[in-house]
């Protein structure tokens, strides 16, 4: 049981903590001042979204899969496959649909569109550009993974989830921290 709510506290911490990416998605605009940037705009919305959905789909593990668990556990045969539907259903809808696939490919849309305009403005060093186009498609192909879920025999690049959302989520930090240690431009 001690080993349950372990696992409990961790799946509610990873949430909240990935839930942090609001803050700075949401203040980036500002510090980049680019505020009236539109498609830094939309995408900042995209990236906010997607932090959302993502705390959806952690959450899940917390909320509704335990109760599913103790359920199973204390059921009969049929009451059992029943509860197996239940879990596939919230499993699809929660991990799958809202926080894999919508929260990912919003995400991956964020940074896409972050990383083009790094590119083009040179708001903040060209190789953080170059560096979050291709995580961010290395982490798109993750998305084959999530679609064969429902498709089975969809296309699956087997590395694109670890080597993706790992190389996505280093990309993440070094734009943070590129963003605190460079030099501020002061307005004339």
């Amino acid at each position: 049981m001690l080993c349950f709510r372990s696992l409990l506290w961790t799946w509610f911490a990873t949430a909240w903590t990935y839930a942090i990416l609001f803050v700075p998605i949401l203040l980036l605009p500002t510090v980049l001042g680019r505020r009236e940037d539109a498609p830094l705009g939309v995408a900042t919305f995209a990236g906010a979204i997607s932090a959302l959905l993502a705390l959806i789909g952690f959450l899940r593990w917390v909320f509704v899969v335990p109760p599913l668990a103790r359920m199973y556990q204390d059921s009969d045969t049929t009451n059992r496959t029943a509860v197996a539907a239940a879990w596939l259903a919230q499993h699809q809808y929660g991990g799958a649909l809202l926080g894999e696939h919508l929260g990912q490919l919003l995400g991956v849309g964020w940074s896409i569109t972050l990383s083009i305009i790094i590119l083009r403005t040179r708001v903040l060093p060209r190789w953080l550009g170059l560096v979050g186009l291709i995580v961010s498609v290395l982490y798109l192909f993750n998305q084959g993974d999530i679609m064969a879920t429902a498709l089975p025999g969809f296309p699956v690049f087997d590395l694109a989830g670890l080597i993706g959302s790992s190389g996505w989520g280093l990309w993440v930090a070094a734009l943070g921290v590129v963003v605190l240690v460079r030099p501020i431009a002061h307005a004339p």
